[in-house]
């Protein structure tokens, strides 16, 4: 008799088909008892065709890998040196005793659960090849991996992959209701075909008009370089960087959040009222629902389209999840990245990139600056997941599994659609869209979806940076939606992405992040400087940009170029509000941010040092300024008034640092501001340094 709910499920399958499967794993199985010490032996490579076509499609034999004890790991199928022998005997003999008792012409062992009796799928043949591994079980008896590994092989069927067994007869490929068949087959066509507009090569390159690339690239082959340093087995390439420094550019730069849009008249707060009728150029951009936004001091209504074009949302760059989530996965495309937009049916969007490096899809949310942590909305937010879809150029995919650890559960909510029909629409979805591929693109899709697959059958764990609420939204807003969820007791603070720990838990390094902790810039007198015994510098943030006036009034373009050190803080644009500042990154419970001046190399000292700084805080916020020179520490506040500072004299060198802490709620990073300022304030310094120097 079966032992495991994955030796049970296995047992389902017809007698030849059975006795097929069990010979290979038994294979698997003896080769490691009796070579106990032959690494070829205690691997299996996802892409091989006898594993591809004989062990994938047939219910219950990858999972009885897994539970025989073999793990994923990127491209293979490995049996670790810390997995237990015992457990592998163990499924082994259950496997070995059916396999002999079906041989002898006993009677196959049957499911204990009549549910899972019941829940019996199929796999089904599309075109002239047959799809693999199309079987879908619903019992609550059946291990969550074999729910996974069912319903997502349904789902994402390799259509290239020729099963060698005899597929069992499908069921009929009714859905549930013929309302609900025709509502989710409208969403699957529709995202399908929208996907298609971010390979307009001119869209492509107007895109790439608003994006930075040079700048994104090059810092992200210098983080590149720096994770490599740290870590010579780092395995992580270009694309991984370049996505992280595009999500912390969209984020912070480019794109902003809308709950309720200012008065256009009085920039107070509004309300979303109703609904306003869309004019003919909102429907051409897409947005068939205008929202009112009304302010009752003013009683006007202020329109906010809700458009679904990324070519629109590249000048409007405002929006909620769904803009978000469309914009960005345009500028992924526009970039080279191979990217996918996925639609989850409890309401979000969110992208996916390929990673050419790992070979597997990372899940990026541009709204929380938020990458590979699949399990943030589940686990996180709180949400009750059901489907969800990946859409790209070539194909659907369901990828469901892949967001959630509590897969019967899911499972359970999976009710809108029979399994069996929504494989049977996205395999006719797939065969339609890849009919003019070239047989190598299709070949890199088949064994693409292959490795996706065995990931999906085992449930994942979350990970520290997946434990948290939703970031992206009013307070109010993610109230009302039931995305507020605290991390648990004990857990770490979600991790930003701008500080580059997310890159080590990208693929689980855990070397020291150096990224955020690396010496910067530092201020030295140029000849005319020394010349003159003058350093005077000056920062607008409105500008984003450092006037140094004892230099000529050279410009210096950005607030991180003069920084010496800077740690989980970032320059935040509120373009509704037009207000600028630097704050601390999301999720993050302290920020750092210092200047360096260093006058010994040029042979000089301080005379005197006069510095204006300025920071605001909200609530219990704080932000504390002060000096280092050598042992001495000299604390001063940031009113935006010129402050002197006599007993640097004599001094060869000092730092400016200003710490950021404190904050209540979800928001309490911007809590704590420095240089807040209003983007109209262009001829307005929010920090200033006056250094006057003697020779030394």
């Amino acid at each position: 008799m079966a032992v495991s709910p994955a030796v049970t499920t296995l047992c389902e399958n017809p007698n030849e088909v059975f006795l097929d499967v069990a010979k290979l794993l038994l294979t698997y199985a003896d080769n490691i008892l009796r070579y106990p010490n032959e690494e070829k032996y205690r691997s299996i490579r996802i892409g091989n065709p006898t594993f591809s076509t004989k062990l994938l499609p047939i219910k219950g034999a990858v999972e009885c890998l897994f539970e025989m004890g073999f793990e994923e790991a990127e491209t293979h199928l490995v049996f670790s040196k810390s997995a237990s022998v015992e457990q592998l005997k163990l499924i082994r003999e259950s496997i070995a005793a059916e396999r002999d008792q079906r041989l002898c012409g006993g009677q196959p062992v049957q499911p204990t659960s009549q549910a899972a009796s019941a829940s019996a799928s199929a796999s089904t043949s599309v075109s002239t090849s047959t799809s693999a591994s199309a079987s879908t079980s619903a019992s609550t008896s059946t291990s969550a991996s074999t729910s996974a590994s069912a319903s997502a092989s349904a789902s994402a069927s390799v259509s290239s992959a020729a099963a060698s067994s005899q597929p069992v007869s499908p069921p009929p490929l009714q859905p549930s209701s013929l309302e609900d068949s025709m509502s989710f087959f409208v969403t699957l066509k529709s995202n399908f075909q929208h996907v298609m507009l971010y390979e307009n090569p001119e869209l492509q390159r107007k895109a790439r008009s608003h994006i930075p690339h040079q700048k994104l690239s090059s810092d992200a082959e210098h983080k590149l370089k720096e994770a490599k340093e740290a870590d010579p087995e780092c395995k992580l390439g270009i694309e991984d960087f370049l996505v992280l420094e595009l999500l912390r550019w969209f984020k912070q730069d480019f794109f902003s959040w809308v709950d309720c849009l200012p008065c256009s008249s009085c920039k107070g707060p509004t309300q979303n009222a109703s609904s306003l009728s869309p004019s003919t150029d909102d429907i051409r951009w897409g947005a068939q629902r205008v929202e009112n936004h009304y302010c009752q001091s003013c009683r006007l209504s202020t329109r906010f389209p809700r458009y679904n074009n990324p070519e629109k949302l590249l000048e409007t760059r405002r929006g909620r999840c769904g803009e978000w989530a469309n914009c960005f996965t345009l500028c992924c495309r526009a970039l080279g990245l191979e990217a996918r937009y996925i639609w989850d049916s409890t309401d979000h969007v969110w992208t996916e990139v390929y990673s050419v490096s790992q070979r597997r899809w990372l899940h990026c949310d541009s709204c929380e600056n938020g990458c590979d942590k699949p399990l943030l909305y589940e686990v996180g937010w709180g949400k009750k997941l059901a489907y969800v879809l990946a859409f790209s150029k070539d194909q659907v995919v369901d990828v469901t599994w892949r967001y959630s650890c509590k897969h019967p559960e899911v499972l359970s909510r999976r009710t809108r659609v029979q399994e069996a029909w929504l494989l049977h629409t996205i395999n006719g979805l797939n065969t339609r869209r890849q009919q003019s591929l070239p047989p190598a693109r299709k070949k890199e899709l088949t064994e693409r979806l292959l490795v996706e697959l065995v990931e999906f059958i085992s449930p994942k764990k979350p990970k520290p940076g997946e434990l948290g609420g939703r970031n992206s939204g009013s307070l109010a807003w993610r109230m009302a939606r039931g995305e507020t969820r605290k991390a648990d007791t004990g857990t770490s603070t979600q991790v930003d992405a701008i500080s580059y720990g997310v890159i080590m838990e990208l693929t689980h390094y855990q070397c020291v992040c150096v990224c955020c902790q690396t010496a910067g810039y530092v201020f030295t007198p140029t000849e005319k400087e020394k010349s003159d015994q003058l350093l005077h510098v000056r920062y607008n943030a409105a500008k984003d940009q450092y006037c140094r006036v004892s230099n000529n009034s050279e410009f210096i373009p950005s607030w991180d170029q003069c920084v010496w050190r800077k740690e989980s803080v970032f320059r935040k644009v509120e373009n509704d509000w037009q207000m600028v500042y630097i704050a601390r990154t999301e999720g993050s419970s302290m920020g750092n941010i210092s200047w360096k001046f260093d006058f010994a190399p040029a042979g000089m000292k301080i005379k005197s040092v006069s510095i204006l700084a300025s920071s605001q805080t909200f609530h219990s916020g704080k932000v504390c300024w002060h000096l280092q020179a050598g042992q001495t520490t000299t604390e001063f506040s940031g009113d935006g008034k010129m402050q002197s500072f006599q007993s640097l004299s004599g001094s060869s060198e000092f730092i400016v640092v200003a710490g950021l802490s404190g904050g209540e709620e979800e928001t309490s990073w911007q809590h704590s501001q420095l240089f807040r300022q209003s983007l109209k304030e262009t001829e307005q310094s929010s920090f200033e340094i006056l250094i006057h120097l003697d020779n030394a």
